[in-house]
């Protein structure tokens, strides 16, 4: 854990070199901004809690994670936008909308 984060979710994604990757979802505490500089702050954090090869290659902050009702984060929904794929079944979801602006948000840094 770490005192800026409120949650966060971790996902494979493919990866040329090592055939997967890490890549996190992250929703900042209040009063914290989510930029560059607490990417690596996390980033450092991570590789020394636990060991450089869980550093998350690619980390990217959203406002909240895709949840079911009864509060379990659906990372399948995440993967699916990580590797570009249609987005599966999200009637389960407490609110789709956050899913359509996670997906816009990575999107826009990747392209």
């Amino acid at each position: 854990s770490h005192p800026k984060v409120a949650e966060a979710a971790v996902i494979g994604i493919p990866d040329e070199i090592t055939g997967q990757a890490i890549a996190a979802f992250v929703t900042v505490r209040s009063g914290f901004v989510a930029d560059d500089a607490l990417a690596q702050e996390l980033r450092a954090h991570v590789a020394k809690a636990i060991g450089p090869i869980a550093r998350p290659k690619v980390l990217r902050f959203t406002a909240e994670l895709p949840k079911t009702r009864s509060g379990k984060i659906m990372r399948r929904l995440l993967r699916d936008v990580a590797e570009g794929r249609v987005t599966g079944d999200t009637t389960t979801l407490t609110d789709p909308n956050v899913l359509a602006e996670i997906r816009s948000q990575y999107e826009a840094t990747e392209g």
